[in-house]
């Protein structure tokens, strides 16, 4: 009967053990697909090299500068592939460059909400946001916003139209994507 209680405590506590396991390797893979975007700033270190190394945000065309190769595409590279771009390309000025890129700022991707809602404004949008989120950031639903007709302008040109209660209820969920536009009348 020892045996048994034993055996069953080690399975539970292995159990539990991969269960956490599993969750957080999840959410290391989700953290590991952040791509750069426009007006993101990040810090491109160089080591041992202080004068090659910067921060800059990325603009509007997508690239950033350095010194000794110019203008470097970043936008939609994950920051470990601009660390292998930057390394390659400075392979002929330095000896085995060890390159590192940290993001400081991201400011890219945005979303937007106006119309009848109590702070009307440009919010950032992190990871995956749903239309009930971005309604939070902007203060909620006005006192006579018309809560049957809210508009989502995705930036692909797709027009949703959904009713608030829906929502809440949790009949309808929607995913808000970079450069959309939620407008409530």
């Amino acid at each position: 009967m020892a045996r048994v209680v034993a055996f069953l405590m080690v399975t539970v506590a292995v159990t539990a053990c991969s269960h956490r396991a599993v969750r957080e390797d999840d959410q290391v893979a989700k953290m590991s697909e952040f791509r750069m975007s426009k007006e993101d700033v990040i810090e491109v270190s160089v080591w041992k090299e202080p004068e090659l190394s910067r921060t800059v945000p990325i603009r509007p065309d997508g690239k950033i500068t350095l010194p000794l190769l110019g203008d470097v595409q970043a936008e939609g590279l994950k920051p470990q592939e601009l660390e292998q771009k930057v390394a390659q390309s400075l392979t002929p000025y330095v000896r085995d460059p060890h390159v590192t890129v940290i993001v400081h700022d991201v400011n890219g991707a945005k979303v937007f909400v106006t119309g009848m809602v109590t702070h009307p404004g440009v919010f950032p949008l992190r990871n995956s946001m749903g239309l009930l989120q971005a309604l939070a950031m902007a203060g909620g639903l006005a006192e006579f916003a018309d809560r049957g007709d809210i508009k989502v302008l995705h930036a692909d040109g797709r027009h949703v139209e959904v009713d608030y209660d829906s929502l809440v209820s949790g009949e309808s969920r929607v995913f808000l994507g970079p450069g959309d536009t939620v407008v409530v009348p």
